[in-house]
C-alpha cells in the first residue's frame, strides 16, 4: 500500500509540528519549599526551609509557602548567578520565583537568617556551578555559617547533571 501525502496535509503537518514544539519546550515544574517554625522530621530544628536544597531546570518555578506566617524568602544577591534577578517576598506571604539562569541561588528568611533559616536552589544547565565558589565565599553570621557548611556538604553529595 502506498501513501500519498497531499500538499495540504504536508503543510498542516508542518504547522502542527511547529505549534507543538514550543509547548514541549515550555513544560516547567513548580517546586514547593515550605517556610516553617519547626522541622516536622526533627522537632529540635527550628526556623527552616523544607527542603533546603532544590535542584531545578531553567524555567522552573520555586514556590515558597508560608506555612508558618513569620517568614519570607529573599534572594541573597552575592549568592546568585550574574544577571539573575533577586527576589524579596513579604513576611507571612507565599512567593513564586521563576529561575531561568543556570547557577546556584542562595536565599534566606530575612528575620531568621542568623538563626540558620537559609536555603539553596541549583538551576541546572551550562555554567550551573560557575558562581558556586563566590557563593561559598559570602560571609555568613550566626548559626547560618554552620547551616551553609551543611548545605555545601550536602550539595557535594548530589549528582547534578
Amino acid at each position: 500500500m502506498t501513501f500519498k501525502m497531499t500538499r495540504r496535509a504536508a503543510v498542516a503537518t508542518s504547522v502542527a509540528a511547529l505549534l507543538v514544539r514550543p509547548v514541549i519546550a515550555q513544560a516547567a515544574t513548580t517546586h514547593e519549599v515550605q517556610m516553617l517554625n519547626v522541622d516536622p522530621n526533627d522537632r529540635r530544628a527550628r526556623q527552616v526551609f523544607i527542603p533546603r536544597i532544590v535542584v531545578a531546570q531553567p524555567g522552573d518555578t520555586i514556590k515558597f509557602v508560608a506555612v508558618d506566617k513569620g517568614h519570607n524568602s529573599e534572594g541573597i544577591p552575592e549568592m546568585m548567578p550574574e544577571g539573575a534577578d533577586v527576589w524579596e517576598g513579604d513576611i507571612g506571604s507565599d512567593v513564586e520565583v521563576t529561575l531561568d539562569t543556570p547557577g546556584v541561588y542562595g536565599y534566606k528568611c530575612t528575620p531568621h537568617a542568623s538563626v540558620g533559616m537559609v536555603g539553596l536552589v541549583v538551576v541546572q544547565g551550562d555554567g550551573m556551578l560557575d558562581n558556586l565558589d563566590a557563593a561559598k565565599d559570602v560571609r555568613q553570621r550566626g548559626k547560618a555559617r554552620q547551616v551553609w557548611d551543611d548545605i555545601w556538604e550536602e550539595l557535594d553529595g548530589l549528582e547534578l547533571a
